[in-house]
């Protein structure tokens, strides 16, 4: 297959022989470059490989792949990556975000701040907390602090407002300390202060409604604390 208004290149002879159709060179720029101002800049097919690159592959737009994606190297992607195919991976994983996020519709959008304490509403989606020991609690905005979100699940344009909520992982927590100190270990439940997080000091009350484990300490008063989420 030939695209429309190609030039068919004869098959070179010389140092490549019977491998390449055309080569291209440089010290210090690109080997090859293709452009078009209306159509695609590079079309490739071949019966075996379509393209074959050794080093890194660049890319500062989307990559659309309609086909299984296997990668033995590194691939630099500035853009968003959409697959339509299955991503199979051998190896490890590795993501810089801190929290296993999942979008939820917001009641009050301009009161759910990343860190903030959210609880299940009666419409279906989550609202502040504010009362102790609900056992509502549902997550923690994420994004707050240093830590930010590896994967969001339920990303979709649905017309209302949505957050990612924090459902494990670590995740930058708004706490209450004013009547607890809070240690670091200590388990956490919803307070009255909305959208804030306090020490459980009754376990009895705090089954199902604990948030997480504290990663760091609290002598008094309010503060964004990293916590470890775990919804129990």
């Amino acid at each position: 297959m030939t695209p429309e208004g190609a030039i068919k290149l004869i098959k070179a002879e010389g140092t490549f022989g019977d491998k390449v159709a055309i080569a291209g060179f440089s010290v210090s720029n690109f080997g090859v470059f293709a452009s078009s101002e209306q159509g695609v800049g590079l079309f490739a097919t071949g019966t075996e490989l379509a393209a074959q690159f050794e080093g890194s592959v660049a890319v500062t737009g989307n990559c659309e792949v309609t086909g299984a994606l296997h990668s033995t190297g590194n691939h630099v992607c500035d853009g968003n990556l959409h697959t339509k195919g299955d991503h199979i991976v051998d190896g490890d994983i590795q993501l810089s975000g801190a929290d296993y996020a999942e979008d939820f519709d917001i009641v009050d959008l301009e009161a759910a701040d990343p860190g903030t304490v959210m609880v299940l509403d009666d419409s279906g989606g989550v609202r502040v907390s504010d009362r102790a020991y609900d056992r509502r609690v549902a997550g923690v905005i994420s994004g707050a602090g240093g830590y930010k979100p590896s994967v969001i699940l339920d990303r979709q344009a649905t017309g209302t407002d949505r957050r990612p909520l924090a459902l494990m992982g670590k995740v930058y927590c708004r706490v209450d300390a004013t009547d607890a100190a809070i240690a670091i270990g200590d388990l956490l439940t919803t307070s009255s202060t909305p959208g804030h997080a306090m020490k459980a000091v009754n376990p009895t009350q705090a089954f199902g409604a604990v948030i997480g484990k504290a990663l760091r300490p609290l002598a008094g008063g309010r503060g964004l604390v990293p916590i470890l989420v775990a919804l129990q």
